[in-house]
């Protein structure tokens, strides 16, 4: 019995090499509109790392010690980019050649769309801090240090299309494939139940929405533009170009007055940011107010969240719009 033993236990030795060798890598992915795709995809296989976690905004996130320990860890890691996760660039930047780096807003096949300024979209700091849009000198260029924009650069809410998400999902799935090759068959086939999903997102939402597309609406900050040219919803301005630049009194009065004179159903805050600019905005007028979550704040990350997401905008205009 001891020598028919020892080859059985000599195979179970090989079968847990093989397993450690095939362990799926730590991945970990920047938000939770991206992470909910990554998610999705290693259905199944593993669960991705995510930094910015529960009610946080990128727009204004800090790295926390356990955060920079997922990346230190990290064998993947997905972002969308310099434009939006401005705090990840230094820290990616030590990581070196120690995890395969994926920047999403270079994926194959996105739709881009470039910034809007001038009228009811406050302008864009193109990197001089020069400008006052807001007639607050030096201290709305200091607000905007860390997140000015280059000319010729676009809007990075590329995920609020989801034909832009379906782009991101493919890429994503091809990462994931070359670097675990052991799961590929695993991430093909989530990747392709992802997409039928994501299609029928599309159709779905195009139908919610089509009642009230007409509607003029002012949103806290101009995150919305690939919902906007997807569902043809009338977007008609903004209160401010960055979230964590708040505008000023000049800015609010030329909204206010924008309101007015658009005939805007409704104003829409975000639940991370000061909800009060929007009751002051809609102040003397017929418009109401609403809430808009862009970046998922209010929810739980998870393979589900991306449609929570699309569905809870869609739902927010409606409901608000249709008054």
């Amino acid at each position: 019995m001891k020598a028919a033993r020892l080859p059985l236990l000599a195979t179970a030795a090989l079968l847990l090499a093989g397993a450690a060798h095939a362990e799926t890598p730590k991945v970990v992915v920047s938000i939770k509109p991206i992470h909910s795709l990554v998610a999705a995809i290693m259905k199944g296989v593993g669960e991705p790392g995510l930094i910015v976690e529960g009610a946080n905004s990128p727009h204004t996130y800090n790295m926390k010690p356990s955060s920079a320990k997922k990346l230190q860890d990290a064998d993947v890691v997905f972002w969308v980019g310099h434009g939006l996760e401005a705090f990840l660039e230094k820290p990616l930047e030590a990581l070196g050649n120690k995890a395969t780096i994926v920047e999403l807003d270079d994926a194959p096949g996105l739709t881009k769309l470039k910034f809007r300024e001038g009228g009811a979209f406050e302008p864009h700091d193109h990197g001089d801090h020069d400008h006052d849009a807001d007639g607050d000198g030096d201290e709305a260029a200091e607000g905007q240090e860390h997140h000015h924009h280059d000319e010729g650069e676009f809007d990075m809410h590329l995920w609020l299309d989801p034909a832009n998400a379906k782009a991101m999902a493919a890429q994503i799935e091809t990462v994931l494939m070359k670097a675990d090759p052991h799961n590929a068959q695993a991430y093909a086939a989530n990747a392709k139940q992802l997409n039928e999903k994501l299609d029928s997102l599309d159709k779905e939402l195009a139908a919610s929405v089509e009642p009230i597309k007409d509607k003029p609406f002012i949103v806290f900050h101009d995150a919305y533009q690939y919902f906007e040219n997807r569902y043809h919803v009338r977007v008609a301005g903004s209160i401010t170009v960055s979230p964590e630049t708040l505008p000023g009194a000049d800015r609010i009065s030329q909204i206010h007055k924008k309101v007015t004179e658009l005939g805007a159903t409704c104003v829409f805050a975000e639940p991370q940011f000061e909800p009060k600019l929007v009751k002051v905005v809609i102040e003397g007028t017929p418009a109401r107010s609403g809430t808009l979550d862009p970046e998922a704040a209010t929810l739980t990350e998870g393979p589900d969240l991306y449609f929570e997401l699309m569905r809870n905008i869609s739902t927010s205009l409606t409901t608000c719009l249709k008054q």
